[in-house]
């Protein structure tokens, strides 16, 4: 099992967020490249063929996961992303993925009482997903990370409460794995303190 890669990487003025994952029941490697939250691209690889081998092992796959992670880490740092996005996998089998997405509902109010209050939904193609298991990990300055789970309800909702002071939260960061019917759509999202 493996549970990916993610990696920010500035171009000129542009922060790119990079976001590797196997997607197991497709056969698919994807790398997904995110700016300011929203997908500008993507890069899908078959391992279809090779999983047909017998002695395909899970490090080979995470060796070819990283490779294309790393491509398209050096063509955002050479200026030359759009390149490398797909173009070879057909829009039809891109499109035959059900999307899994994180989504942060209260992320302009989520802190108070020493707690931060994170509500979550799962999606799938859109629609509310019951029995996602989301893996949190929440790193911050000067502590080891802090990791928990929790399960989506009926309306693809979880909450959780992470206890931590406020003036720790402009260097903190949370990323979210949902895991959902072999599936897997990982998330970071930063913190920042807003003024009032």
């Amino acid at each position: 099992m493996i549970f990916g890669f993610n990696t920010d990487v500035k171009h000129e003025d542009t922060v790119y967020h990079v976001q590797s994952e196997a997607r197991e029941s497709e056969l698919l490697l994807q790398t997904q490249v995110f700016v300011r939250g929203r997908c500008i691209g993507k890069r899908a690889t078959s391992y279809s063929d090779q999983a047909a081998e017998s002695g395909f092992t899970d490090q080979q796959k995470e060796q070819i996961l990283r490779e294309q992670h790393r491509l398209v880490l050096d063509s955002i740092r050479d200026g030359r992303v759009e390149g490398v996005l797909d173009k070879s996998v057909a829009p039809e089998v891109l499109a035959a993925i059900k999307e899994l997405d994180v989504l942060w509902l209260n992320a302009g109010s989520v802190h108070s009482d020493r707690n931060l209050t994170l509500r979550l939904r799962v999606t799938e193609g859109g629609s509310a997903v019951e029995g996602a298991r989301l893996t949190v990990r929440f790193a911050r300055p000067n502590a080891a990370p802090f990791y928990t789970q929790v399960v989506t309800g009926s309306g693809g909702d979880a909450e959780m409460k992470i206890d931590v002071d406020e003036s720790s939260l402009p260097d903190s960061a949370v990323l979210v794995q949902a895991n959902y019917s072999g599936r897997t759509a990982t998330r970071k999202f930063q913190l920042r303190k807003v003024e009032a």
